[in-house]
């Protein structure tokens, strides 16, 4: 993963880098062709009350699903897209492999509709710290979902329409529980590079290597560990799951090359196993025997959980990958890689992947399988999110198209809603799909 100067919070980046991360992604009013005078008098993006939360009924009569008043700037909506596929620069490690990458992706049918847009939430503004890093949305229930906000992990009713805060880390954090291998004294001023929620337990990563544990019911925070105190710490990814024991267990991939597996019954370092390059990305499979890990490296590792030996080499991707997940049948599982590609993979035959599947923009920074099957999402690292129909062999999307940097992507665990986190200035929101039926209803709970 690229270095990240925290001292300075910037990143430490050539100008193809920030090009990605920023150039032409924003929206100050410029950006979609107003003047300075427009810009000073009649459209302040600082007014937050002219830039509305948006629903389902207002877009089926036309109004923008994230409130862009398209009619009052000089560029359309079609001509501001085609601008930005033209001039938006994905960021490689490895030249050209993005390019590269195109002739082994298989075209895919874009005519499918599998969740509806529900509502634009302007209430929460979904950001980012690390520009490769997207696991930073998290949802728990159909109408409940956690997201990370500047210094704040703020919860989101979409029952309620009520946003609060869950935990601030602008100050100092410290467990209120005691627990061997705690850090008594916490943290200050951590900065949250991952996120992970799943039933009642909350874990965030940072870049100094931090974990912070917290359990939703119950107050204050209940144990904080570093990883290690090495330079390059950033902790990149945190997956929690099941033990077969029964034990809630979570593993933090980290940019040190480690991967760390925590008990949360014990609240203990339960495993720790190294690998040649750093990790951004684990994923576990649903029977918890195999591991599958990506990183700085275009190879990925099929590993075997309890001894952390590897079992393959994942050969295809041409640049480093940052998202890896499991179906729930346990034998296929994807990655997600710079070379603008997710790959697709089948256990049963690893020499090489079953699907190549490819992004508009940039890098497939986040994937997540719905937990019954059905679909799988990928997003980018700005302004698309593709949900492919997993059941019928990837052949049939559903490209769902706005503008922005994506924090992250969530299904709903009963798979009813997704939500995608955007992260812009002005139009920073949360957005919210619902799964599409044959049958309807009037827009109500």
């Amino acid at each position: 993963m690229s270095h990240y100067n925290r001292d300075e919070m910037e990143y430490v980046a050539d100008d193809n880098e920030m090009a990605e991360v920023e150039d032409d992604v924003y929206f100050r009013g410029r950006a979609f062709g107003e003047s300075d005078s427009d810009d000073d008098d009649e459209y302040d993006p600082l007014q937050e009350n002219r830039i509305t939360d948006t629903t389902a009924a207002e877009a089926r009569k036309g109004k923008d699903i994230q409130g862009i008043p398209w009619d009052r700037l000089s560029i359309s909506r079609e001509k501001y897209r085609q601008t930005r596929l033209e001039q938006y620069k994905n960021y490689e490690n490895i030249p050209q492999s993005g390019e590269l990458s195109e002739k082994e992706c298989r075209p895919t049918d874009k005519g499918g509709r599998f969740y509806d847009f529900w509502q634009n939430t302007r209430s929460v503004k979904s950001t980012i710290l690390h520009f490769q890093l997207r696991n930073l949305v998290w949802s728990t229930s159909k109408h409940d979902v956690y997201l990370v906000s500047h210094y704040s992990i703020v919860h989101w009713s979409s029952l309620h329409s009520k946003r609060s805060e869950i935990l601030n880390v602008q100050g100092h954090v410290a467990p209120c529980e005691k627990h061997p291998g705690s850090l008594l004294e916490g943290f200050t001023q951590t900065q949250i590079s991952t996120l992970a929620v799943r039933d009642n337990l909350l874990i965030a990563g940072g870049f100094q290597g931090e974990l912070i544990c917290k359990y939703l019911d119950r107050p204050g925070v209940s144990f904080c560990s570093r990883t290690t105190y090495e330079d390059n710490a950033i902790t990149n990814a945190v997956e929690i799951y099941e033990h077969p024991s029964g034990a809630v267990h979570f593993m933090a991939s980290n940019n040190d090359c480690g991967v760390r597996d925590f008990d949360m019954e014990k609240f203990q370092l339960s495993k720790h196993f190294c690998f040649p390059w750093p990790v951004n990305h684990t994923s576990l499979s649903p029977d918890s025997k195999l591991l599958a890990i990506v990183g700085d490296n275009p190879e990925g590792l099929l590993v075997d959980s309890q001894t952390g030996k590897t079992i393959t080499q994942l050969c295809g991707h041409l640049d480093y990958s940052f998202a890896s997940a499991w179906h729930p049948d346990g034998r296929i599982f994807a990655t997600g890689n710079q070379d603008k590609t997710c790959r697709v993979w089948d256990v049963r035959n690893l020499s090489k992947s079953v699907a190549v599947l490819k992004g508009n923009l940039g890098a497939i920074r986040s994937i997540r399988f719905t937990s019954d099957g059905q679909f799988m999402a990928m997003a980018e690292p700005a302004d698309f999110v593709h949900v492919f129909d997993a059941k019928r062999g990837f052949e049939k999307e559903q490209e769902i198209d706005f503008f922005g940097e994506i924090s992250g992507v969530s299904f709903s665990p009963d798979t009813e809603s997704l939500f995608i986190g955007v992260w812009d200035r002005t139009y920073g929101s949360l957005l919210q799909y619902n799964r599409h039926r044959n049958y309807s209803y009037l827009d109500c709970l």
